[in-house]
């Protein structure tokens, strides 16, 4: 019996220990900030962060680089925001079959079915657990901006 004491005695204190040094908690932990290539550098957000295997990625929208507007056609418009979640899963070492968690914020609900035809060519796996969120009007006139989460496999 005073065995069976000391050992659980002995384990709460390596729990409450590595608790506090901040191991179970990922203290110390170091980010990686992501800012593709061609991407403005002067906004205040990184466009992706990698902390250990997850992948955060900030709010993406469907612009053209050259003239920085989306384009006429919904269709077009998915696949450039898809485009750009995908360079920046590329960036940290996956893919979108990693994804876990996706927001998708849109003005105009009546664009779901448009936005899903083009979402569906994105994944080989299944897909990631998704909100379609109805939005007032997005940055740069956009129909689509995502958010995701992505876990490296």
């Amino acid at each position: 019996m005073q065995d069976r004491s000391m050992i659980l005695i002995v384990s709460s204190a390596a729990i409450v220990l590595a608790l506090f040094s901040g191991v179970a908690l990922g203290k110390g932990m170091a980010f990686k900030r992501l800012n593709p290539q061609g991407t403005a550098s002067d906004l205040p957000f990184s466009h992706a962060v990698v902390a250990g295997d997850t992948i955060y990625i900030a709010g993406t929208l469907g612009v053209d680089p050259e003239t920085g507007k989306p384009p006429e056609d919904a269709k077009a418009e998915a696949r450039l925001v898809l485009d750009g979640i995908q360079k920046k899963l590329e960036l940290a070492g996956a893919d979108m079959d990693d994804l876990v968690s996706v927001q998708v914020f849109c003005p105009d609900l009546a664009l779901y079915e448009d936005f899903n035809a083009v979402y569906r060519t994105y994944f080989r796996d299944g897909y990631p657990a998704r909100a379609f969120i109805g939005s007032g009007p997005l940055l740069r006139g956009t129909r689509f901006e995502i958010q995701a989460i992505a876990v490296k496999r």
